[in-house]
């Protein structure tokens, strides 16, 4: 079935443009095309987009839980489902679901899990992200330092299993051999520098390793300081790898973020939510290594008052990031989905309407709230 959607903005390239339309068959980005085209006569269905704003769906690479369920509670399939189905009401397409540092019987559940659901098509799972349990007792945030353990190979090759989808994998890499964090690497998975307090000298042996992103920059890592750049220091001097950021107001000031912006090249900087089972979900509390964590005022904090993830969604994320930062919606919209699927080394498929890649699609209206999205070309 060829379907077309028109009469919208699309940012199809580096701007929008409100004068083409998309061509959809197959669950890929046909063509795309003027509305006068051929192609749109001879369409199977038209869908009027009644002049919103069409863009890339969202990819989130930090997803804690959602729908009222936490990966780490219980590691299935039906977890993950729901997950999904919670994020896709915010406009994301493609989540990496997170299993926070946890045992190893629990890590293996987690994959196996991965796995299944990207061998029954859940639509927007994209692979799985392990934060941790490699880091830094020093900078573990809400994680259960008991947890926290240096891999040995046996546990790399299961850190790195996932066969049918994309692993990223957050550590400290002070706390990992240069030698594991190549391994992992030259096993496929992608890695990132998160929860650390190595000094800048250890961030950089860790690039050299493999590292290539960091996890929620400024969170959770040694500061940039005047004779000590630390990791911060080391993620905004370096240009190639990639940034995630949490843009809620709370988590970075938004002062800080902009010298984020201003330090790394276009396109290193990508959105993440870091979100908790409250997104998409009536309760605002959850259960966490058997404590209760609880947001208050949309502030997620474990009992002793510390951060522990966030309550929020991307589609608030791309709205905070124009209104709080003062960036166009398309480069918000690209921070979203073109730069992390890049990150994931998907760019090739995902993160951009353009003719060949998968028909993952958000449609905003003017007060950039979702009104759809299509996942491989199928409408919610």
């Amino acid at each position: 079935m060829k379907t077309v959607l028109g009469n919208g903005r699309v940012l199809a390239g580096d701007a929008f443009r409100d004068d083409v339309a998309v061509v959809i068959e197959h669950g890929r980005v046909q063509a795309v095309v003027a509305p006068d085209d051929p192609a749109v006569a001879h369409a199977d269905a038209y869908i009027d987009l009644r002049g919103g704003w069409l863009v890339p769906g969202y990819i989130d690479v930090q997803v804690n839980g959602g729908g009222g369920v936490l990966f780490n509670n219980t590691p299935d399939v039906a977890t993950l489902r729901t997950m999904a189905q919670a994020h896709r009401r915010f406009g994301t397409t493609g989540l990496l679901p997170t299993l926070i540092s946890d045992d190893l019987t629990v890590m293996a559940r987690a994959i196996a899990a991965t796995r299944q659901a990207l061998d029954g098509a859940i639509p927007g799972v994209l692979g799985i992200h392990l934060e941790g349990p490699y880091l830094a007792p020093a900078r573990k945030g809400t994680h259960d330092a008991s947890k926290f353990r240096v891999p040995d190979a046996a546990e790399i090759e299961l850190a790195t299993s996932l066969d049918n989808g994309v692993t990223l994998i957050t550590l400290a890499p002070e706390r990992v051999p240069a030698a594991a964090i190549a391994r992992m690497v030259a096993r496929g998975a992608v890695v990132a520098a998160g929860h650390t307090a190595g000094s800048y000298d250890e961030i950089r042996a860790g690039l050299r390793a493999g590292i290539t992103g960091f996890t929620h920059l400024y969170n959770a890592m040694s500061p940039l300081q005047g004779r000590e750049p630390g990791a911060v220091g080391a993620a905004l001097e370096d240009r190639h790898s990639w940034c995630g950021v949490i843009v809620d107001g709370v988590h970075v000031h938004p002062a800080s973020l902009r010298v984020a912006l201003a330090a790394k090249p276009r396109g290193q900087l990508i959105l993440v939510t870091d979100a908790m089972p409250m997104v998409g979900a009536d309760d605002p509390s959850f259960a966490l290594y058997g404590e209760v964590i609880t947001a208050i005022d949309g502030v997620v904090r474990n009992a002793a008052g510390a951060l522990a993830g966030s309550a929020l969604d991307m589609a608030t994320a791309v709205r905070n990031t124009v209104n709080l930062l003062g960036l166009p919606l398309e480069e918000a919209a690209r921070m979203a989905s073109t730069y992390p699927a890049r990150f994931l080394g998907l760019g090739h498929r995902y993160g951009q309407i353009a003719t060949g890649y998968q028909a993952d699609l958000v449609l905003l209206d003017a007060d950039l709230q979702v009104q759809a999205t299509w996942i491989a070309g199928q409408r919610d």
